[in-house]
């Protein structure tokens, strides 16, 4: 099974349509995918974008608490009841309502990034700004794992 990988930016088109990149649509394709589920992300000003793999989280996640509980309430409204499946156009192309673009800042063009069972999308600049902290908080976390691993081939290797 394929994964998402990478990381494209697009432009909106004058209809506010957007291309899903080429090898996201393989997957999407090979998930046998009829839409683009997407949902405002939890704690970032992104979207969580994907088919049935990213929806299968969503379940198996939900799954973990007794239904109608008040966690269960509070985490089903915040990634079903704010979802929203869009079509693909036969171009492999998806409009963005207008409650995702607001939540992720999307004006004119998208970022696409591949996150394995899932993609995001993001506001280009917003994602940059993300990418450069992911970056320095993964080197703070090798620099941890690396001092309790021992024996570990890489273990203060820095690569």
């Amino acid at each position: 099974m394929s994964d998402f990988v990478s990381r494209v930016t697009n432009k909106l088109d004058s209809k506010g349509r957007v291309s899903i990149p080429a090898a996201f649509r393989a997957v999407l394709d090979y998930e046998e995918a009829k839409f683009l589920y997407c949902c405002p992300t939890l704690d970032m000003q992104a979207i969580d974008a994907g088919g049935s793999r990213f929806q299968g989280a969503i379940r198996d996640r939900l799954a973990q608490f007794e239904t109608f509980s008040e966690d269960h309430e509070f985490l089903s409204t915040a990634l079903l009841g704010e979802s929203e499946n869009l079509k693909i156009d036969t171009d492999g192309r998806v409009t963005l309502s207008d409650a995702l673009k607001e939540h992720a800042g999307i004006t004119t063009h998208v970022t696409f990034v591949g996150q394995g069972y899932k993609f995001q999308i993001w506001a280009p600049e917003r994602f940059e700004t993300y990418r450069n902290e992911a970056k320095i908080r993964v080197r703070e976390l090798r620099r941890r794992l690396g001092a309790t691993s021992s024996g570990s081939p890489n273990s203060g290797a820095d690569t």
